[in-house]
């Protein structure tokens, strides 16, 4: 079976990130909603032949698009896909023709609550914690609950009268300890609604304060020598603390409300919009919008909402947003009008009737609404990868004339070259150069320099001495001279560099620029006010990475240099004297000769009295 170039695209595209991944055919629906631990390893099993069944192929067959929304974990993947199938029914999963949901932990609205699973939430005032992605997960949550918490589980319902006139007997579960028999009066109400108030707040995976009751009690014990009591709370205590039951896919309240996320790119504005109904995330949608003038994120998000919420009312809307997309909306927007809190991570100056804007700091909310940017942020990195699989000379282009025109150059800059030059206190000088072809790194054109006509540390002469040889050379072989020249420090740098390159007949042929590492200015020749450039552009992108990549470069040849210099000296030849030691003399006194004619006390200062006296009386003896 052809693979259509398409999905091709998309597979290179999917990260391995936990999450849950959806098929669409032709038409745009939804035919399949998987989960996976790692989802490109899991996608990209679907069509390799030699796994493939009779099934499996006539799935394939039919997919023409993917799309996968990230999460944190195996387990919320599996919840997300369970609200997946139930909301667009996909053709090709099983679990649509099963009734069953997955099981709540439930705690009665009554006098001494139970506590119980149910797959059926009633709106009773009870409490409802979950769902849980299986019965055996909630059943070991409950399981070390009634170990923590002796609650009841019999179904008597205890009035205060029957309570009184002694109408029930203790069962067999308080006898075993399991239960504390507020049926006879054994435990007080207060009291009871202590332990659920313990429950709730284990659940909610709140336990600090649970943790730090238990380990008083452990004290109060041990200190009254009741070792075995102290010994029965210290094994909750460690059963609790390692208990980690917290979910962000299903929030431990029945929140209604939709969350806002986006991850701004320059030209290109990524939103993420999560739908939650009683606190489980039913739905997950990115889109892109194109910047059209320099509108801000405020107008952008803000544009993006009003967006959404016509396509869930069912308007017909002419936008201009370019929504990157081949999702049916109508499909795939559920039209919940229930919705009246939306979660956002900036300030916006809409009001939508009925509806609250809400910016988390802590909490539920602010982990659902992190989980959204992940989303935004992963769907960014995802279209950008695609587009650059697809035309990546289109991609370049773009970027190429991104540079020019953000740094008002006279052509692409398709050879650009870096320098960075770096000492130690003036021993050990050398430079690197850096260049970059089509905005990559050509790491076949990077070159190191040794200064050789500088002494001391001197940035300046040291620029000049390796513009001069790199550019003079270039002339002389008659070879392709770069379109921009970066050099990687201020004003003092960039006018070392010009001065070369107009004693080589080279000043206005090729354009160059100086980069500030403080707060990444970029200076021009001629001009002392620099120019600070939007910190999200690709224009300032690339020439950092070409910088650090110098910075890098450069320092690898200087370690490997410095450490010839001294390694391979006559403190090698000293018994009891290794690299560590040698390293840390070299460091403080520059030089073997300075070593030699130090005191002992300077040595004993560096490198301690033991190693001192070796040195000083292998150089004295």
């Amino acid at each position: 079976m052809t693979i259509p170039d398409k999905i091709k695209s998309i597979l290179k595209t999917i990260p391995t990130d936990p999450g849950v991944y959806q098929y669409f055919d032709e038409k745009g629906e939804i035919i399949y909603v998987g989960k996976a631990k790692n989802l490109k390893r899991r996608v990209h099993s679907y069509f390799n032949k030699q796994q493939q069944s009779r099934k499996v192929s006539v799935l394939v067959s039919r997919i023409a698009d993917i799309r996968f929304t990230v999460v944190n974990s195996e387990m919320e993947a599996l919840l997300l896909e369970n609200n997946f199938i139930k909301q667009y029914k996909p053709r090709y999963n099983i679990l649509l023709k099963d009734d069953k949901t997955y099981p709540w932990i439930c705690i009665k609205n009554e006098r001494f609550p139970r506590i119980f699973l149910t797959r059926k939430k009633v709106n009773d005032g009870s409490t409802y914690f979950g769902p849980y992605p299986s019965v055996m997960t909630a059943k070991t949550l409950l399981e070390m609950l009634r170990q923590l918490y002796p609650i009841r589980n019999c179904k008597l319902i205890l009035k205060e009268e029957n309570i009184k006139n002694n109408h029930y007997r203790p069962c067999l579960e308080y006898h075993i300890g399991n239960c504390k028999a507020p049926c006879d009066g054994s435990i007080n109400e207060d009291d009871y609604n202590k332990m659920i108030y313990n429950v709730k707040k284990v659940i909610k995976g709140n336990i600090q304060e649970v943790l730090r009751d238990m380990k008083s009690q452990m004290m109060e014990h041990a200190a009254k020598l009741e070792f075995e009591q102290a010994q029965v709370i210290k094994d909750k205590y460690d059963l609790l603390e390692n208990y980690h039951a917290k979910s962000v896919v299903c929030s431990n309240t029945a929140y209604d409300m939709e969350v806002f996320s986006f991850e701004d790119a320059g030209n290109s504005f990524y939103v993420n919009y999560m739908k939650i109904v009683e606190g489980a995330i039913i739905q997950s949608h990115s889109f892109e919008i194109k910047r059209k003038l320099e509108e801000t994120a405020e107008e952008l998000l803000s544009i993006a909402i009003v967006e959404i919420h016509q396509m869930n009312a069912g308007t017909d809307n002419d936008s201009d947003i370019d929504i990157d997309n081949d999702i049916d909306n109508d499909s795939y927007i559920n039209k919940n009008k229930n919705i009246r809190e939306i979660i956002v991570p900036i300030e916006l100056n809409i009001n939508i009737e009925g509806v609250r804007l809400t910016i988390p700091q802590r909490g539920e909310k602010y982990e659902i609404l992190e989980l959204s940017q992940r989303n935004a942020k992963q769907y960014r990195l995802e279209v950008e990868k695609l587009r650059t699989l697809v035309d990546p000379e289109r991609h370049t282009k773009r970027i190429l004339n991104q540079m020019k025109e953000d740094l008002k150059l006279p052509v692409l800059p398709e050879v650009i070259e870096c320098f960075d030059n770096s000492n130690f206190q003036g021993d050990y000088a050398v430079a690197a150069m850096t260049q970059f072809v089509n905005a990559k790194p050509n790491k076949s054109g990077y070159r190191h320099f040794n200064i050789k006509t500088v002494e001391g540390p001197n940035d300046f002469a040291s620029m000049e001495e390796i513009i001069y040889r790199r550019y003079s050379r270039l002339l002389n072989e008659n070879q392709r001279l770069p379109d921009l020249i970066v050099v990687d420090g201020g004003k003092g740098q960039l006018s070392s560099a010009v001065k070369i390159l107009q004693q080589l007949g080279l000043n206005g042929k090729i354009s160059i620029i100086g980069i500030a590492e403080k707060l990444e200015e970029i200076y021009f020749p001629g001009d002392s006010i620099p120019l600070y450039i939007d910190k999200r552009s690709e224009t300032l992108k690339v020439i950092q990475h070409i910088r650090d990549e110098a910075h890098r470069f450069g320092i690898t040849h200087h370690r490997k240099k410095f450490e010839k210099g001294f390694i391979h000296s006559e403190l090698n030849d000293i018994k009891g004297i290794g690299k560590h030691t040698a390293e840390k003399l070299m460091l403080e006194l520059k030089s073997v000769k300075n070593i030699k004619e130090a005191d002992l006390e300077t040595l004993t200062e560096i490198i301690g009295k033991a190693k001192a006296d070796i040195i000083w009386k292998y150089f004295h003896s």
